[in-house]
């Protein structure tokens, strides 16, 4: 069996330079640690992982614990953290909390327990029983998507501003009546959501009307409902707004059903962009989550964490983009 003296020596390194290397327990010159890992490979050394989480108090491990994996937006997110993870030599413990406030804390728990050297969470719309988990076990965290307030680390999207930037768009088409398919109360996108859409409105002279905002709590199913419930009222909305990737497709199945043609009959825009929107005739117009980025952000400030447990806590929000297609009803 290949060991680190054997890997020392085909590099022409002290075995402590090695375990350096390993573990990144010190900077070590680009040229030596490449020399390292070329021992490393051609020797086809594999680390005792357990004997070193012993010594080192670490598994290098993360817990990962997103809902609806299923959701392309989060599978985008893992593969960032993912890829991230890798290039620094961890791996991934991967859960589901099914935005379910008790399960989202016991599966951050099993995380723990399992020795993870710290969880990257997207909390649920009641996330105090998890942030009070973490602060009292010391665990290092980092929440994505969703903000739990100051005093952690966390990265998101900016939602404000993008969903203003729709409501101005759909408004210079010539739109007064626009309703928003909004998420789950409680979640700060939903929150943040519905404020872009207020504002967007505000900034063109239009009213904000209660009966325009509908609750479709981040799902498919909600969001057919109340597109339905927007489709029934009196004066329905000529343009729908919905604010995550799940909701559009359930808002397409109401207009569907209701056999109304898009954007001939009603224009349709969405916050998310996803891999197929450009497939559906007429093209999604959509805001892009820069997703990978989120996830590879989320691991580069868990492992500052590790690295400075000290350090003052930051948020990071990064910037989306306007992907503009044909479902707005314009040209294409």
């Amino acid at each position: 069996m290949t060991t680190m003296a054997d890997v020392a020596r085909r590099a022409g390194v002290s075995v402590a330079t090695v375990s350096h290397v390993l573990n990144a327990t010190r900077p070590v010159r680009p040229d030596t640690r490449q020399a390292v890992l070329d021992a490393i490979d051609a020797l086809g050394y594999t680390p005792n992982t357990l004997a070193r989480s012993l010594v080192t108090a670490r598994t290098r491990s993360i817990g990962l614990a997103v809902s609806a994996i299923s959701n392309p937006y989060f599978t985008e997110i893992l593969q960032g953290v993912e890829a991230r993870a890798l290039a620094h030599g961890y791996s991934l413990l991967i859960a589901d909390p099914h935005d379910d406030p008790a399960h989202e804390r016991t599966v951050v728990q099993l995380l723990h327990e399992r020795r993870v050297d710290g969880v990257i969470v997207a909390p649920s719309a009641e996330p105090s029983a998890l942030v009070d988990y973490l602060s009292r076990h010391e665990v290092p965290a980092v929440f994505l998507d969703r903000l739990v307030g100051d005093g952690h680390d966390q990265v998101c999207a900016e939602n404000t501003a993008p969903v203003e930037q729709l409501v101005h768009h759909l408004a210079d088409l010539g739109h007064t009546r626009i309703g928003l398919v909004a998420g789950e109360p409680g979640l700060s996108t939903s929150a943040e959501r519905i404020a872009g859409y207020r504002a967007g409105l505000d900034t063109r002279g239009l009213p904000f009307t209660t009966e325009l905002l509908a609750g479709g709590h981040s799902e498919a199913q909600g969001a057919e409902e109340a597109t339905h419930r927007l489709l029934a009222l009196p004066r329905p909305p000529t343009a729908i707004i919905t604010a995550n990737n799940t909701m559009t497709i359930g808002a397409l199945r109401a207009l569907r059903s209701a056999g109304l043609a898009v954007p001939d009959d009603l224009a349709l825009v969405c916050f998310d962009d996803f891999t197929w929107a450009d497939v559906f005739s007429p093209g999604l117009t959509a805001i892009a989550q820069p997703s990978r980025e989120i996830g590879s952000t989320a691991l580069e400030l868990l492992l500052d964490r590790l690295a400075d447990p000290d350090r003052a806590p930051r948020t990071v929000r990064l910037p989306c983009s306007f992907v503009h297609r044909t479902s707005c009803g314009c040209a294409a």
